[in-house]
């Protein structure tokens, strides 16, 4: 039994939800608006419908800039809008 427990990851993973997403606001401090898009079939005629929905996450340094295509991890509500966290960044932004 000792081998099993030795075996065993000494921090136990938490199955949190990931979602992936663009920068669409960095103008709030520690704070970027993350635009989530995902394509759901409609409930009564099956047609491939496009949803999004926009979610608040903490940015400590503030290096996600507006473009920014990043995935964002749910966490402990740090303000009254914002339980998400920034954890890596995907893709840089374009430069237009």
């Amino acid at each position: 039994m000792s081998e099993a427990q030795a075996a065993a990851p000494a921090t136990p993973v938490k199955n949190t939800r990931t979602f992936v997403g663009r920068v669409v606001s960095d103008k709030r401090a520690k704070t970027v608006t993350v635009l989530v898009e995902r394509r759901t079939a409609h409930e009564l005629y099956g047609k491939i419908v496009a949803r999004s929905r926009k979610y608040h996450a903490h940015d400590e340094k503030g290096e996600y800039k507006m473009g920014d295509l990043v995935e964002i991890a749910e966490g402990r509500p740090i303000s009254k809008t914002k339980s998400w966290v920034v954890t890596k960044l995907l893709e840089k932004a374009k430069l237009v």
